[in-house]
């Protein structure tokens, strides 16, 4: 089952920190591999950074220690050495931010590019259990959220540690009497504080879910809105989204109660301990027991630590959804792809005659193992044969289809090309061989010459001229004014159903396949649009092996040989003639519906 994500990059899932899953996450360090001098040097810089940190406090109270008469003249020298920290803090600080960027952009480059080049390369029964958004957000959120941490949170969180450990442990030496007053106060305000910040966190989050719900009704009433003034149902759109809206409310005050509360109690006890230890504090100073500059250097001290303190925790909480993405990130690439070759060169040594055979062909989908989708196929088509597969929805034609584009593999039989099994070609070589007219054309949104030349991406202008004529799709090309330049919008939205069609048949004429599939390519046109796109795919079938997948049987009349399928099994075979012919045949009997209800 595929996984679901959050409604919203900022609550992507995170993954618990242990054992298990560090070894998984460490795995992202083997893209570091080309980097790791750059990295080790970055943590270097890094430690630089929070070591001459925690020297500035202790200078500060030598200051303030200065003032003092027998001591003034060290002042000078406490002032130089001061601004030779913040010279050599700025300079530890850039190189670290820079190697940390440097490592982890060129890091984050070669993941992003493993990941989709990997992605495209696997097979159809993945894709079928997966979602679209779903894997955009693997590609997109989660490795941002890879970037972000190994940019920036991560050397965060180690300098913030570091300050932790090397504050408590300074002030530990300047005075642990006052450091053990200090610290005693820590754990029930931290408890208290975790408790308190999770309860804010989750009704956050079910004030986002809330807002993504009603946002989701927006969504959906504006892509469906011819619908919803068809049924003249505005009412019941407004009602639903005021209702959705009004639960945000109810939860957004709960959430504001309970942030007020966490706040007010964050105040009353900050200020409340950091009155408690100074007056703990000037009590020592009375007593002789701390001098005036070390109470100052403590304070310094104390106030790193408890800043680190309060910005560590939602830094590790990054780092938790970082160990996330990077399991799911790495879940695609650890999926089996299907081998392909990413050359252009690929080439089977000799064209492909066509010749394809189903031999006992028996097939379940991945995802249905249960449902037997064919059913012991046989069936021969010879080269430069035209063969049409027709019956009722579920019959098994797509199915054939996607296998002989060896989308899926059979369960059980052969599958030969040419007289040779499918498997021993190179899948790339083979596709190569092949082409599909679909009946739901997809443009890409760049231009029209760009959506031809996707047939043969290194065609010369001339070449997709000469594609675009023979289907029939010079005439509304040239009418445009920017002709083969114009931008066929997303999804080839700015084109109608026939145009797309003969877009699709040019770049299918352009790439001249051995093998060409037709699957219900003008099941949706108007009758003009079909007799221009048939008249085009007339001329693509010539000399080339071809299956057409049709509904309407018009227009597979002049086919070598129909298949009728139910069933996903193949019930009967002939030319249209020799079936018409038989009363009692399936194909008789769709006919008689197809004709009867014309």
């Amino acid at each position: 089952m595929a996984k679901r994500f959050g409604k919203g990059d900022s609550n992507l899932p995170k993954s618990k920190i242990n054992k298990q899953n560090l070894s998984k996450a460490f795995r992202i360090f083997s893209y570091m591999e080309k980097f790791k001098w750059q990295f080790f040097l970055g943590m270097l810089f890094l430690f630089l950074t929070s070591a001459v940190a925690l020297v500035f406090p202790w200078l500060l109270g030598r200051m303030v220690d200065s003032a003092k008469a027998v001591l003034f003249e060290e002042i000078d020298k406490i002032a130089l050495m001061l601004l030779a920290i913040f010279v050599a803090q700025a300079f530890f600080s850039f190189f670290r931010i820079y190697l940390f960027s440097y490592v982890t952009e060129y890091t984050i480059l070669k993941l992003r590019q493993d990941v989709y080049q990997h992605l495209i390369q696997l097979p159809m029964s993945f894709f079928n259990t997966r979602r679209v958004g779903e894997l955009n957000s693997r590609i997109s959120a989660d490795i941002t959220q890879i970037q972000e941490t190994f940019t920036t949170t991560i050397a965060e969180f180690l300098r913030q540690a570091i300050l932790i450990v090397g504050g408590i442990t300074i002030i530990s030496f300047m005075s642990g009497k006052l450091t053990l007053f200090m610290l005693s106060m820590l754990p029930i305000i931290i408890v208290i504080a975790i408790f308190l910040g999770r309860y804010v966190r989750k009704i956050s989050n079910e004030v986002q879910d809330r807002i993504a719900d009603s946002n989701t009704i927006v969504e959906e009433t504006l892509q469906g809105i011819a619908t919803v003034k068809a049924f003249a149902n505005e009412f019941f759109e407004v009602f639903r989204y005021n209702k959705s809206t009004e639960a945000i409310i109810e939860k957004t005050l709960l959430s504001a109660r309970v942030r007020g509360f966490f706040a007010s109690f964050i105040i009353l006890c900050l200020f409340g301990s950091i009155v408690a230890v100074i007056w703990f504090a000037v009590r020592m100073v009375q007593s002789g027991e701390l001098e005036e500059g070390q109470m100052f250097s403590f304070f310094l001290y104390t106030a790193f630590v408890a800043a680190s303190i309060g910005g560590i925790s939602e830094m590790y909480a990054q780092i938790q959804k970082s160990i996330g993405s990077i399991e799911r990130v790495f879940e695609i690439l650890d999926e089996d792809n299907e081998h392909i070759s990413l050359s252009e060169e690929i080439q089977l040594p000799n064209r492909l005659n066509g010749q394809i055979d189903f031999n006992n062909i028996t097939f379940q989908y991945p995802v249905r193992e249960d449902l037997t989708v064919l059913k012991e196929i046989n069936l021969d088509i010879k080269p430069g044969e035209r063969i049409a597969l027709v019956g009722s929805s579920g019959a098994g034609k797509s199915t054939i289809a996607n296998l002989i584009l060896r989308f899926y593999e059979p369960s059980n039989g052969q599958l030969l090309f040419d007289g040779k099994d499918a498997g021993e070609y190179d899948i790339t070589a083979l596709r190569q061989q092949m082409a599909v007219v679909p009946q739901d054309v997809l443009l890409f949104g760049g231009s029209i010459k760009e959506n031809i030349a996707y047939g043969k991406p290194n065609a010369t202008f001339e070449e997709i001229e000469s594609a675009a004529s023979k289907a029939h799709a010079t005439e509304f090309i040239d009418s445009f004014p920017d002709k083969y330049e114009t931008i066929v919008g997303e999804r080839g939205i700015t084109l109608s159903g026939g145009q797309r069609q003969r877009i699709a048949i040019a770049r299918a004429i352009l790439k001249d396949p051995a093998i060409l599939i037709l699957d219900e390519a003008t099941s949706s046109l108007d009758s003009q649009s079909e007799k221009l796109v048939q008249k085009a795919l007339d001329e693509l079938m010539q000399n080339r092996t071809s299956i057409v997948i049709a509904h309407r049987l018009s227009t597979i009349r002049n086919v070598d040989k129909i298949v009728v399928l139910e069933n996903g099994k193949i019930l009967e075979t002939g030319t249209h003639e020799e079936l018409i012919n038989n009363p009692n045949g399936k194909y008789y009997h769709l006919s008689k519906l197809q004709f009867d209800l014309a």
